[in-house]
This record gives C-alpha cells, sequence and structure tokens, in this order.
C-alpha cells in the first residue's frame, strides 16, 4: 500500500498542479492524512525553497514535490529538493531512467506519472517506487494514447508489480472505491483540490471550475503536448488552428509564453490556458481541502461497506 511507503494514513495523494498546488494546499492535505505536492513546474527555484520552507511550517507530514522532467530548471529543482531532504518527488514529461537513482540515492522515494503500461514499464525498469497511471480523463498534460482510467487501471497494474496510484476522473470516494477494485493501491486526485480556499489559483478560475458542466473540457495540441483544457477563445485559436492542419511550430507560436499562468493564476478567461479534468462537470463546491479528504475517504469506505452487507 502506498500509505506505507509514503507514511501517510489515508491513500490519496493531491496532484502537484502548477499554479494551484502551493504550500497551502500541500500542507492542507497532509495535515489532513493524505499525501500533498507542491507543484514545482511553475515556480522558479527561489520560490520552490520558499514554498518548501512554508509546507515544513506548516505541517509535521510527509509532503513531496511534482516536478516535471522537461522543466527548464529541473537541476536546480532537484538540489533544492535533495538539500532540503524531501522524501517523496513524482517525476513526470520525461525519461523516469535521469533521475530516478540519484533521487533514491538520497533516501527520496520516487513515483513518475505515465499514461500507458509500456511507460509504466519502463518506469518500474528505471527503479521508481511506483507509478500514477493517468487516464485520458485527467487534466492538464495528458497522454495521446487517449486510454481512460478504467482501462488504464487494469492494464498498468498487469504489467508492473510496484504500487500503482490511479488519476484522472476521480473525485469521490465511489470512484476510489472503483479505482482500488481495478487494482490501484491509491488515488491522484487533481481537479477536485483546485475548488479548495488552498489552491492558490485565481479565484475566477475556481468559480469557472465548479460552473463546468459536461463537455466543456477538450484534449488539444497532441502534435506537441497534450493538454486538456476548459474551452474558452484560447481554446477555440488552438482548435481551429488544428483543424486546419497547423503544424507543432504554429502551435507553439499560438500558445506563446506564460498562457498558464494567464489562465490560472491572474484569472484571465478569455486568453489564458485553463487546465482541467472532465470531473470538473460533478464539482459545484469550493470546500476546504481536509473537508474533501474526509467526504472521499468516508464515502469510499460507507460503499464498500455496503457492498459486502448486499
Amino acid at each position: 500500500m502506498i500509505t506505507s511507503l509514503f507514511n501517510i494514513q489515508i491513500p490519496i495523494v493531491q496532484g502537484g498542479m502548477i499554479w494551484a498546488s502551493g504550500w497551502q494546499l500541500a500542507s492542507a492535505v497532509s495535515n489532513a492524512g493524505g499525501l500533498g505536492l507542491l507543484g514545482s513546474g511553475s515556480m522558479y527555484p527561489h520560490i520552490l525553497q520558499e514554498q518548501i520552507d512554508k509546507c515544513k511550517a506548516a505541517t509535521n507530514k510527509p509532503f513531496g514535490v511534482n516536478i516535471p522532467l522537461l522543466y527548464a530548471d529541473v537541476e536546480s529543482h532537484i538540489k533544492t529538493i535533495i538539500d532540503n531532504q524531501i522524501p517523496i518527488v513524482f517525476t513526470s514529461a520525461g525519461n523516469p531512467k535521469t533521475y530516478t537513482k540519484l533521487f533514491q540515492s538520497h533516501g527520496i522515494k520516487v513515483v513518475h506519472v505515465v499514461s500507458s503500461s509500456v511507460f509504466a514499464k519502463k518506469a518500474e525498469d528505471a527503479g521508481c517506487d511506483a507509478v500514477v497511471a493517468e487516464g485520458f480523463e485527467a487534466g492538464g498534460h495528458n497522454g495521446r494514447e487517449e486510454t481512460t482510467t478504467m482501462v488504464l487501471i487494469p492494464l498498468v497494474k498487469a504489467a508492473v508489480k510496484i504500487p500503482v496510484i490511479a488519476a484522472g476522473g476521480i473525485a469521490t470516494g465511489k470512484q476510489m472505491l472503483a479505482a482500488t477494485i481495478l487494482g490501484a493501491s491509491g488515488v491522484q486526485i487533481g481537479s477536485r483540490f483546485l475548488a479548495t480556499p488552498e489552491a492558490s489559483s485565481h479565484q475566477a478560475f475556481k468559480d469557472l471550475v465548479i460552473d463546468a458542466k459536461e463537455g466543456d473540457t477538450q484534449l488539444v495540441m497532441k502534435k506537441t503536448v497534450p493538454v486538456r483544457l476548459l474551452k474558452n477563445k484560447f481554446y477555440n485559436d488552438i482548435a481551429t488552428a488544428e483543424s486546419k492542419g497547423a503544424t507543432p511550430e504554429e502551435l507553439n507560436a499560438i500558445l506563446g509564453r506564460g498562457r498558464a499562468k494567464k489562465g490560472m493564476f491572474e484569472g484571465d478567461l478569455i486568453e489564458g490556458e485553463l487546465e482541467v479534468g472532465q470531473v470538473a462537470a460533478s464539482i459545484h463546491s469550493i470546500k476546504p481541502a481536509a473537508s474533501i479528504v474526509k467526504e472521499i475517504w468516508d464515502e469510499y469506505h460507507q460503499i464498500m461497506q455496503q457492498i459486502k452487507s448486499q
């Protein structure tokens, strides 16, 4: 179980989302018994250090850092993580072989995010302690395969011996139970934790998330780095360009720089990049992170007991 691997009480991991997963959210989830993650992909190296310091002051429970391996300052982030003796690192968007052994030589557990059983096996071969199997439903950067979580989890479980953490389309205890039945040892939840007071994302973005309906998100940018977005003008610009056969270079020109910060952190709901999962359609309120952890964990046990009594 990932509870013993991470030394936590509840097998719920809060996703390390860019522009949302700062020290307030990570410490709140860790204090509630889960595993909070700092989303270092939107942090300069000195900001990551500040966030670690604040998180350590806010919780005496384990927390980790999510680090995209394609991040420009990845070497600086790795040094910061090692120097601060962070116990757990979640890596994504890159080759897990590159840094896993380095992290582990400093006593750090390494979990890699994958979108297929092939990549899960590569992560296991690289020595990772666990994998996050993230389905097509998930918000933000995603796999090109478009494999749904219900299909992906059993495939990954059959391919590896290390623990599998399910992600994508999970926001309730029922969904968590379904993932564990399929073979997951725990779940990683992102979008549900966006709609919290502790998330560092802009309030206008949070309000849009809880107003989202079915079909309001779509996976785009498949020629470059696939990403699931809420539909807005920026999304429409990308979708129109893709329908006209835009090259990766043309798509990157539309994306430009700082688009995710503009949308999710600064609240530009028109021109900003708004990353969230399909499960946003079932999120209708902003609640404290600790309340969300408790609700999910309580419902998980309630539904399990109902099934046993049938």
